[in-house]
């Protein structure tokens, strides 16, 4: 009989992701099981590096779920269970609880999924975090809107990104929100809006130590992006700055308090404008989304799903190293685009390292050693996205990508 491999690994997405994460866990003589919805049975999978592939209407429904894997697991041996997206991390836990197989369980998801699980653990652990309340008793509502000066933030409590989030800006505007939401309310969390600038820090962990960790600055937050519309684009902050190492202090702070042992962060920070402080927002177990990856990859040489593929299979068995990096300087930019397939050939500074090929987007990333260069590149290519493609839809109930 033939021996199996070392590691057999199944990957779960409800989207069409995790390609470099699928190639290098079969460079590590994994075999390599996908699990994603029948939508995407003709997406652009490395199906050579994939020993099966398995589809199903859902990836939501718990009950399907553990016993579809509960049956795949008669005849396939699985050894480490992977959500590739956001939104099938609590799923992942789950199916790793049901069949007791290595991996964050249910709780510590939470802190990674849940928004209101991960600012009472924060706070509980020290780190600072936009004052907020949970949306559940209505004394303690008002209570809060009396404290807090408003704008505030109603968040749901397990939504990826933006998504969800209303601003309010007096207590008459929440009473309405929380009749349309009915049941649903306690699935949300108040917060105070602290305007600043947004940042992201993402992260390779081993062990529960930041190992690498790359500080970003978004050209405008996420949230005005997609709900307000506009240009999308992050610049890497500027390497030994007191902003890159008070982000790198506080992310180091957020990994020990949430309790990842091992994996890659997407971890997001906001500079207050009014006090100069580092509040923490929020943070998933996962690759960054909107190519990030890509441009972490184009700065650094370090490839994120490829990284975090080797630390799944290592496990606990052995010591993960992470791989000789540089150091470059980078910027992304990104356009909802009025072209079904934007022309980017009139963009031809020697910088650019990469090129969106995304039907009605337009994108691009710049790298230099040289960070004044990025920015100008970026300031310019702003201006010329919003001549050349922007356009705005409303904002979407799911992720696109």
């Amino acid at each position: 009989m033939e021996s199996l491999p070392h590691t057999t690994v199944l990957c779960l997405t409800s989207y069409e992701k995790g390609q470099a994460f699928l190639r290098e866990v079969k460079a590590q003589g994994s075999a390599v099981y996908l699990l994603t919805v029948e939508k995407l049975r003709d997406a652009d999978w490395p199906r050579d590096a994939l020993d099966e592939i398995f589809y199903m209407p859902s990836l939501f429904h718990e009950q399907d779920m553990i016993n579809a894997v509960s049956y795949l697991a008669r005849a396939h041996p699985i050894d480490r269970i992977v959500p590739l997206d956001d939104y099938d991390v609590e799923m992942a836990a789950m199916l790793r609880e049901h069949l007791r197989i290595p991996g964050m369980g249910d709780s510590t998801t939470r802190y990674f999924r849940d928004k209101l699980a991960m600012r009472v653990r924060a706070r509980d652990r020290g780190v600072l975090v936009p004052d907020f309340v949970h949306v559940l008793n209505y004394d303690r509502l008002r209570e809060f809107m009396a404290r807090v000066p408003p704008p505030w933030l109603i968040k749901p409590r397990s939504e990826a990104s933006s998504l969800g989030i209303q601003k309010l800006n007096a207590p008459g505007e929440l009473w309405p929100v929380l009749d349309v939401l009915g049941d649903r309310q306690s699935y949300y969390v108040l917060e105070a809006f602290v305007p600043g600038e947004v940042y992201h820090v993402d992260s390779i962990v081993s062990e529960r130590d930041v190992v690498f960790s790359e500080a970003h600055q978004y050209g405008r937050p996420p949230f005005s992006v997609m709900h307000e519309g506009g240009v999308f684009s992050t610049r890497t902050v500027e390497h030994g700055s007191p902003d890159e190492l008070e982000l790198a202090a506080r992310n180091q702070a957020v990994i020990e308090a949430l309790g990842l042992v091992r994996g890659v962060t997407h971890a997001e920070f906001l500079k207050g404008r009014a006090d100069g402080r580092f509040y923490f927002i929020e943070c998933a177990a996962r690759v960054g989304g909107a190519n990030i990856a890509e441009l972490v990859e184009a700065t650094t040489g370090l490839n994120l799903w490829a990284e975090w593929a080797k630390i799944e299979i290592a496990g606990e068995e052995a010591a993960y190293e992470l791989p000789a990096h540089r150091s470059d300087y980078g910027g992304l930019i990104i356009s909802l685009a009025r072209q079904e397939w934007p022309d980017l050939a009139a963009y031809t500074d020697p910088e650019i390292a990469w090129r969106m090929k995304r039907k009605d987007h337009a994108g691009l990333i710049v790298k230099s050693s040289d960070r004044a260069r990025v920015q100008t590149l970026l300031d310019s290519y702003t201006q010329r996205f919003y001549a050349d493609f922007f356009a705005r839809l409303p904002p979407p109930d799911r992720p696109t990508n």
